[in-house]
């Protein structure tokens, strides 16, 4: 059976609205909990989408599937050539997406004016420490300043709320949580603290090693004082506590441990035209093929409402037969 309803519903009633495209498998960073230090085979140039044939998908998830927001990820989307052209794209369509791109910050300050002006509306910004030195242990590069720069170019520029994503990695920067929190509250930046997920291409996750969203709230609550966050959370990934009484906010994805699978809205493709209905997925399907192969919008629309369709409860990391995607996060896209 195959949902005949207009949008991307599953058998569980949730309803997809948020696409995130990855564009493309590269990043510039080789942070240790994503890929090893000497990378991974990249995508061939040949099998990643076209920024038309990018556009093209975009265009019939809002128009046709009912998609709000739009996220472009990766790897590292800003080394994509076409972002710019393609955000403005996506910018132009009636009804227009809420825009928004996951980085790590490296060619922001450059790009931050220009993609503001092509009409991306917000950007995310991964900032695991804010110590030079931990950074270049993790990422295994020297481009600290860079990524400091970049969030100073995207405040700037008006994409706002800058907000940071932060992996604490045990031994390494799990006591630099405060740290963090005080160095987003100075600069206006909204902080996000994600759990270590199964993600990683070298499969060396270990729930044991992975620092959790209680330890995390434990150690925030040495210098601040957190409450619930009234407002409503509807879809969105992150818990949220008010510091110090508000209005400044800090959010934990606690994906392993506060699972929120039951109001997932999100919907995933790949820089090489693989929709994946869920992040842990096992299972693709291909539009890349229906788009070179001729196939009208509404073809590929139903085929992705059948991938929608079949998606399943939960993400299973705490069956005993979980087994992690074979994509890693860097070519599924955050």
């Amino acid at each position: 059976m195959t949902s005949a309803h207009p949008g991307l519903i599953d058998r569980y009633g949730r309803r997809a609205v948020d696409l995130r495209v990855s564009l493309t498998d590269r990043c510039n960073l080789r942070c240790s909990y994503c890929m090893p230090p000497e990378g991974l085979p990249w995508l061939p140039k040949a099998e990643i989408l076209t920024d038309g044939e990018v556009l093209r998908l975009i265009t019939i998830a809002v128009t046709r599937l009912g998609v709000e927001e739009v996220r472009f990820t990766g790897g590292e989307p800003l080394l994509r050539p076409g972002i710019v052209d393609i955000v403005a794209g996506s910018a132009a369509l009636s009804p227009r997406p809420r825009l928004s791109v996951t980085t790590n910050g490296i060619g922001l300050a450059r790009l931050a004016v220009p993609l503001r002006d092509a009409g991306l509306d917000r950007v995310n910004v991964s900032l695991d420490t804010i110590d030079p030195e931990r950074f270049a242990a993790i990422a295994l590069r020297r481009r600290f300043q860079d990524v400091i720069d970049g969030l100073s170019g995207a405040a700037a520029a008006g994409l706002t709320p800058v907000k940071l994503n932060a992996v604490l990695l045990r031994g390494v920067n799990d006591d630099e949580a405060p740290a963090l929190l005080r160095f987003a509250l100075k600069h206006g930046y909204e902080l996000r603290f994600i759990e270590q997920m199964p993600l990683d291409a070298q499969h060396g996750w270990s729930r044991d090693k992975m620092v959790t969203a209680d330890e995390i709230l434990a150690s925030l609550t040495t210098e601040f004082d957190l409450t619930p966050d009234p407002a409503e959370r509807g879809g969105a990934p992150a818990e949220t506590w008010l510091v110090d009484g508000g209005p400044a906010k800090v959010g934990v994805i606690a994906s392993v441990t506060r699972p929120f699978c039951g109001d997932c809205d999100r919907t995933r493709l790949t820089a090489d035209g693989q929709v994946r209905n869920c992040l842990f997925a096992r299972g693709e399907t291909d539009l890349r093929g229906l788009l070179r192969g001729g196939a009208e919008d509404e073809e590929i629309a139903q085929r992705w409402r059948d991938a929608m369709w079949g998606k399943m409860p939960g993400h299973g990391i705490d069956n005993p037969r979980f087994l992690q995607p074979t994509r890693p996060m860097s070519a599924i896209g955050g």
